[in-house]
């Protein structure tokens, strides 16, 4: 199991995002942090943004399909797309993970 993270600049395009990579059968599970504070370079200038995280549980072999997901569905130009592998998760759940995935 992976963890891809990604943001959005609003709480409703994160809604939407989440709802497409579901449907579109990317992932089993995709949670949405509201309101977390970024700090990045963009261009020349520090940038403090409110952005939500998108936290989303998927199978390592999803990774390129997610990615060319996010990139051609997200309002930002350099979305952030950073996949965590999972070191230690228990049975049950990744059994869920799979099958989840499987069935849609």
């Amino acid at each position: 199991m992976i963890v891809i993270l990604t943001t959005s600049p609003t709480i409703e395009e994160a809604e939407v995002l989440a709802r497409k990579i579901i449907e579109a059968k990317l992932a089993a599970c995709v949670q949405v942090v509201p309101q977390v504070t970024s700090f990045y370079f963009w261009e020349t200038e520090v940038i403090k943004d409110s952005e939500q995280l998108l936290l989303i549980k998927t199978l390592p072999e999803k990774f390129d399909r997610l990615k060319d997901f996010i990139q051609k569905n997200h309002s930002y130009d350099v979305p952030e797309i950073v996949a965590l592998s999972a070191e230690k998760v228990s049975e049950n759940y990744l059994n869920w993970i799979k099958d989840s995935i499987e069935k849609m």
